[in-house]
């Protein structure tokens, strides 16, 4: 299997690059990024690119499968303008560039509660990420989308929040469909996924994702 990787220095992207490169039957991994990665490996190659630019990075985007995993948060962006162009404008056009280049499946990070109509941000523009990618009409798409994820060492003092007080009501029995997802189990569910020969558009929501990844693990 070819794989070609964007938001490879994020944390979800970060732990499956780790297992791109560990897992023999991936070949080669072709990670597009906005700045060196710390690792170098022979079936690894790494494109430094202008995400504003398509069409000095379009060509790279080949392989038999995409991922997608890049995405900010509204303060580390710093207005909305700059979050919808790396949560849409950027994977739009990788996805559109994978899709022209004849890639055949692609694994897209969504979010919980995406949809085109919410009144929250964030999640109107992962919904109409969602739409336009479907639009494009890959052989398999999957489109995965998580409650709150657990990052190792963040640094997002309400992400440490919103964790702990999770954990507390999932220690009570409570909530158990939000509780949080560390990032390692959901790259490793789009790893899993990557290898089905499943067609068509699949939506994987945050209770299912909760049970699948307790399966595989």
């Amino acid at each position: 299997m070819k794989a070609v990787l964007i938001g490879a220095t994020g944390a979800t992207g970060k732990e499956l690059l780790a297992l791109l490169l560990a897992d023999a039957a991936v070949t080669q991994i072709i990670a597009l990024v906005r700045r060196p990665l710390p690792v170098e490996y022979d079936k690894l190659k790494t494109y430094i690119i202008n995400f504003d630019d398509k069409e000095t990075w379009k060509s790279f985007v080949t392989g038999d499968v995409a991922f997608s995993c890049l995405g900010t948060t509204l303060k580390a962006a710093g207005s909305k303008e700059a979050q919808y162009k790396v949560d849409y404008t950027y994977q739009y056009a990788f996805a559109e560039s994978a899709k022209e280049n004849g890639v055949q499946k692609l694994l897209l990070v969504s979010a919980g509660m995406a949809n085109t109509g919410s009144m929250f941000f964030y999640s109107r523009i992962k919904g109409e990420l969602e739409k336009s990618i479907q639009a494009l009409n890959f052989k398999s798409l999957v489109m995965f989308r998580p409650g709150l994820l657990s990052r190792p060492q963040t640094n997002r003092s309400a992400e440490k929040l919103s964790e702990a007080t999770l954990s507390f009501f999932n220690r009570l029995g409570l909530l158990k469909k939000m509780a949080p997802l560390p990032v390692q189990q959901l790259a490793n569910l789009m790893l899993h996924y990557a290898k089905q020969t499943q067609q068509g558009t699949q939506i994987i929501e945050a209770a299912q994702i909760l049970q699948e990844v307790k399966v595989i693990a």
